[in-house]
């Protein structure tokens, strides 16, 4: 299996992609504020499943699948934050924490499928 095959990496990088374009349209200082937080927050989600992807040992896999879902939580808090701060309107913010919500549950499922039971 490769990397781009597996469909939580796919969708990190889709959702990043949609919250980059997001934050492009915001002016100077939120963009360079509160945007790049958000972007290198959800940047990290893809970036954390392929290094960990990379590693040989399912217990270095898996531990980069927790700094991923650590991100994921993190892009969650700057979208709220971004949904206070009026810089989304209410629709784009509930269908992107429903997306990082369904993308929760499979990184979950995905780092339990990793290594023996019980680890």
């Amino acid at each position: 299996m490769k990397l781009e095959d597996l469909q939580v990496y796919q969708i990190s990088m889709e959702l990043a992609d949609e919250v980059h374009a997001l934050v492009m349209q915001w002016d100077n200082f939120y963009r360079f504020s509160t945007g790049q937080q958000l972007l290198e927050a959800a940047d990290s989600i893809s970036a954390n499943i392929s290094e960990g992807f990379g590693r040989f040992y399912y217990k270095d896999h898996k531990n980069f699948l927790y700094f991923s879902r650590g991100s994921l939580f993190e892009t969650k808090t700057w979208l709220t934050k971004a949904d206070r701060r009026k810089l989304i309107d209410e629709e784009t913010f509930q269908t992107l924490m429903k997306s990082y919500d369904t993308l929760g549950i499979k990184l979950n499922n995905y780092i339990n499928s990793i290594g023996p039971k019980g680890n």
